[in-house]
């Protein structure tokens, strides 16, 4: 039979026979030989899976036989592991290029050397699809403590975090832990129902506040001026000036400390829908304003525009995602966590414990988790060592972030009773009863202290408040006051300013998210692209070539026995001679 011969690495030659075709050949046969050779694509697209699924298979084979041991004792969990009084020096780890993807990542991922001690390594990020997990999301107001959380989790177990905005957009994959903002309107539901279990991190209001401010700075107030989009009404002629900005950006910020505790509110009671500044049950109508419209003003949300004394008392409703099940255990989190204790260097330890502890609470991820040994050293590999990626705590002038700006009175008022009013709440006995409460009562009482701290110091004077400071509206007015007349501006004007800046930020979030929404497209279309293109001979040969050098390197090693080995080439050849790819043994 003709046909091209390629040599595998195993010492056997696979031969794909040309087709023949006559230059006379009946129009009968031809369709014939079209319907023939469809069906043979259609095998050898079967034959690249079965080869895959064949590799699988020897490296779960080997990775028992060879190397069960060695990779159990050096991730702390076999009853073989030397006693405790033993002496392990911390050295880099040889990871063989032969050794199968999953070895590999084994042997990649952080160490525990014994003895407390360990290495930290980078996660996986490619996260293989045929495992199970427990998945956990982390959800948060907008801050870097996600951030500081999810790195723990991933020097734990060994796997990749991964955006709610990567998976709503850049597709759906296996990743383990799960980050978002979500309801904030920074965030979005994009997992769809990939989690299983929710932990919240708690960020202190006062540091929350700054991050925010930042936001809505890189949202490029001094850069976009000339976009035609925001100029084109008639009543944005003139670009606000800075102290205009500084008004507005209070104004929004005093609005983001109300979103602070709804955000903790909504996820404390399960996705239940509440208006962010009376805290009342709400309408699904008003709730999608409340997302929709943020940049809006407070009296254009306002609870009464959507409820009137006719409308009767509102049941309560549960966002769709939480009470259609989306993450498996609930919405309510069942742990709730610290950065500002993880970065501190008497509590941290105690806080990647906690961390630690919710993804042990199922084994589909706990048998990933690094021995409890070494969880205090991966504290000390992340937080003291400032090993693996960057941190908010890194961040140039992070240190002087409390001395970067001051609020004035009124603002920390404001924090100071959002965070009386979740202190009651979560205190009472409706609550008291369950640990995440109580837990998240004790880290809002710290916060508060520092608030309260601060304020301290603005009333003896001991801090200074200047124009850039987040002086809030009354200061704001009473300083406006106190200019030239020939330098103030009329209030239609001051509104018609503020109307530009809210443009401005509505404008670039609804930008993000029809980029986002083109890139989810593009890469739907890649996808289709993919799916359609027909497997080529030399894919299809690499593909069977993997496979049998598998088997050939197991079986000389002798984790294959004679048997196993020829049943497996023997599964080959058969499926290969269906799809007319012929396997001959070498004469070599």
């Amino acid at each position: 039979m003709g046909g091209r011969h390629h040599k595998s690495f195993d010492g056997h030659v696979i031969t794909v026979p040309r087709t023949k075709r006559g230059a006379a050949a009946s129009g009968r046969r031809e369709a014939s030989t079209q319907r023939r050779e469809g069906w043979i694509a259609s095998r050898k697209k079967e034959l690249v899976k079965l080869a895959v699924v064949l590799l699988a298979t020897v490296a779960v084979i080997r990775n028992e036989i060879l190397s069960p041991l060695l990779y159990q004792t050096l991730r702390g969990n076999t009853r073989y592991a030397p006693s405790s009084d033993s002496i392990y020096i911390a050295r880099e780890i040889y990871v063989p290029g032969s050794l199968d993807a999953d070895s590999a990542r084994r042997l990649s991922n952080s160490l525990n050397l014994g003895g407390g001690n360990c290495q930290w390594k980078p996660p996986t990020y490619e996260v293989p699809e045929e495992l199970d997990f427990q998945k956990t999301f982390v959800a948060g107001y907008p801050s870097g403590d996600k951030r500081m959380a999810f790195l723990q989790m991933e020097a734990l177990a060994g796997f990749g975090a991964k955006d709610e905005w990567d998976f709503a957009y850049m597709g759906m994959s296996n990743h383990p832990f799960i980050k978002g903002n979500y309801p904030h309107h920074e965030g979005i539901w994009g997992w769809g129902a990939a989690a299983d279990q929710t932990i919240l991190m708690v960020p202190n209001i006062r540091r929350a506040m700054l991050e925010y401010h930042d936001i809505i700075w890189d949202l490029g107030y001094s850069t976009t001026w000339e976009d035609s989009t925001i100029r084109s009404d008639n009543l944005f002629k003139e670009k606000p000036d800075f102290d205009e900005y500084y008004e507005w950006r209070d104004a929004r910020v005093m609005d983001e400390i109300r979103w602070y505790g709804w955000h903790i509110d909504y996820w404390m009671e399960g996705g239940l829908l509440r208006d962010i500044f009376t805290h009342k049950l709400i309408t699904k109508e008003h709730w999608d304003d409340l997302k929709r419209k943020f940049a809006h003003q407070q009296e254009e949300l306002d609870y009464d525009n959507y409820v009137s004394n006719s409308t009767g008392p509102i049941s309560p409703a549960y966002d769709a995602h939480c009470a259609q099940g989306e993450i498996t255990n609930g919405c309510e989190p069942v742990a709730i966590i610290s950065a500002d204790k993880l970065k501190d260097y008497a509590e941290g330890p105690a806080e990647t414990a906690r961390i630690a502890e919710t993804l042990m609470n199922d084994a589909r991820t706990g048998q990933y988790v690094i021995a409890q040994e070494a969880w205090d050293c991966i504290w000390k590999e992340l937080i003291q060592k400032k090993k693996g990626p960057s941190v908010m705590t890194d961040r140039p002038g992070y240190e002087n972030l409390y001395e970067g700006y001051n609020f004035s009175v009124e603002m920390l008022l404001e924090m100071i009773d959002e965070l009386n009013r979740l202190i009651t709440k979560y205190g009472s006995g409706e609550w008291n009863t369950k640990e995440t409460a109580n837990r998240l009562v004790e880290i809002l009482v710290e916060h508060r202290g520092l608030v309260e701290a601060e304020l301290e110091e603005i009333n003896t004077g001991a801090r200074k408040l200047t124009r850039k400071d987040f002086l809030g509206p009354q200061e704001r007015a009473k300083r406006r006051k106190l200019k030239p007349q020939d330098k103030a501006i009329s209030e239609s004007k001051r509104k018609a300013r503020f109307k530009y800046l809210t443009a401005l930020e509505q404008k670039l979030h609804d930008d993000k998210h029809r980029e986002m929404r083109k890139l989810a497209r593009m890469r739907e279309e890649q996808a289709n692209k993919h799916s359609t293109k027909v497997v080529s001979d030399r894919d299809l040969l690499k593909a069977l070539s993997g496979a049998l050098k598998q088997i050939s390197t197991l079986k000389v090693a002798g984790s294959l026995n004679e048997e196993t080995a020829l049943r497996l080439v023997r599964r080959i050849r058969t499926v290969a001679s269906e799809a007319k790819v012929g396997l001959a043994k070498s004469s070599e």
